[in-house]
């Protein structure tokens, strides 16, 4: 049954609190399930609305926006009046050209997944009145529930076992799509100490026992790149708690695949475990026992929770308007968590 017979990992000891007791998990300030600032249906063009009603076979009756996630995009679940029910995304060409870029991706992403994966399948796209639209089975679920309940963190270990397994050989029709690869995207985007320490960043607000430690920030992250290197498999890129979905059945499906790219399976695993970290869990037996991982080098944890912690915490001051003002928060939090975890493992306290 899945990557994991038994229960998830322990509590590791926490900090005691006053009066003898010990201290609760730090748990997010944001709001998975309600993070997103997102428009109504009725709000969108009405050709707009009549093409989506008209593809879909039915006028649409009701629309439950999607609470998840950080854009200002339209999701929503849509039933029609036979009974039919989708998800559809859909963003505005002039206003918001990266969503239509993000959602194009996407779509074409989804259609070359391996079958049977635990991920939407697509339907159509559509562009009309000036947006662009992305239509895919809906699937029936609720974000995790934080701090994680063990249910539903072995499901979703078990899952990204099961997509990591299913993407190490990818198929050809996916990888044609000619998808970036994870070294790159780090030199380019995702490492950022070494510009703190050149002085091309402002410094982020650090905890003590941070301080003084750019140094070992710096050759930690670098070696992130390195590791990627020459990895043919594909991962999600992107997995966090809030791009997972539990189904009614238990099973843990996976969602917003834009930022699919070459690169070993354990970075999406490190950044999946932030949450299990912050939740007071063993984080560092579930990212060992986890199949992802196997092969892996021994600090690939530390060399990712260096580089998650600077993407993170610079990123936190530089976040896009058209982002969901709750960004800056969780881009705040998952980076201080990034960095808690890094300096308890490498003794930094």
């Amino acid at each position: 049954m899945g990557w994991q017979s038994g229960s998830v990992a322990v509590r590791r000891a926490r900090t005691p609190g006053q009066h003898g007791g010990v201290s609760p998990p730090p748990l997010p300030p944001v709001p998975y399930h309600a993070s997103a600032l997102r428009p109504s249906w009725p709000a969108l063009p009405a050709a707009l609305r009549a093409a989506v009603g008209e593809r879909l076979g039915a006028p649409v009756v009701t629309a439950r926006v999607a609470g998840a996630g950080f854009t200002r995009g339209f999701a929503a679940v849509l039933e029609t009046a036979d009974g039919g029910r989708a998800f559809v995304k859909a963003a505005p060409a002039a206003e918001q050209p990266h969503l239509v870029d993000w959602y194009a991706r996407e779509a074409a992403i989804l259609d070359r997944l391996p079958a049977g994966l635990p991920a939407p399948r697509p339907r159509w796209t559509l562009h009309e009145a000036g947006w662009f639209v992305l239509c895919t089975d809906a699937v029936d679920g609720h974000t995790p529930r934080l701090p994680w309940v063990a249910g539903e963190l072995n499901a979703t270990l078990a899952g990204y076992a099961e997509v990591a397994t299913a993407l190490a050989e990818p198929p050809a029709e996916l990888t044609a799509l000619g998808l970036p690869h994870l070294a790159d995207l780090a030199r380019s985007d995702i490492l950022w100490w070494e510009e703190v320490a050149e002085g091309r960043e402002p410094t982020p607000p650090l905890p003590p026992p941070a301080q003084g430690r750019l140094p070992e920030l710096v050759a930690l992250e670098s070696r992130l790149p390195r590791y990627a290197a020459g990895v043919t498999g594909l991962i999600h890129g992107d997995l966090r708690v809030d791009n997972v979905l539990i189904d009614a059945d238990g099973r843990a499906w996976f969602c917003d695949w834009t930022w699919v790219c070459s690169g070993p399976a354990w970075f999406d695993l490190a950044g999946l475990l932030l949450t299990a970290y912050a939740s007071g869990l063993d984080a560092d037996r579930l990212f060992a026992a986890h199949p992802a991982t196997a092969g892996a080098p021994p600090d690939a944890l530390d060399a990712t929770l260096a580089a998650l912690a600077g993407y993170y915490l610079t990123g936190a001051a530089a976040a896009p308007p058209t982002a969901s003002p709750h960004l800056p928060a969780h881009q705040r939090w998952s980076g201080e968590q990034a960095l808690d975890w890094l300096a308890r493992r490498q003794g930094w306290r």
